[in-house]
């Protein structure tokens, strides 16, 4: 079965920055999707407010059914950063692996 990368890439609204680290760190502790394999989240390098996260599945079944098997707390805390995304900035990949 072919594994999923799917990442999202955005900016940060300056005056937010330590709410969304705090946010992300306690997302880091808390998510748990039943066929992720990891989940991180990073700064892009020599831009203060641009991160990604970065979400790897084990199949693209449990891609497509991350949205519903994540609990009340992480909702909250999407919907947290949401809040502090600027408008227009995000870009989503979806890589699909290659198999033999």
């Amino acid at each position: 079965m072919a594994k999923i990368i799917f990442s999202i890439k955005y900016d940060v609204f300056p005056e937010k920055k330590n709410e969304y680290l705090s946010v992300i760190r306690e997302l880091k502790n808390i998510i748990k999707i039943e066929g992720m394999e990891s989940y991180s989240a990073y700064q892009v390098k020599g831009k203060q407010n641009r991160f990604k996260e970065i979400y790897i599945y084990s199949d693209e079944k449990a891609w497509e059914e991350a949205d519903d098997s994540q609990d009340e707390r992480v909702d909250i805390l999407m919907n947290k950063l949401s809040d502090m995304i600027i408008e227009k900035s995000t870009n989503y990949e979806t890589l699909i692996e290659i198999e033999e």
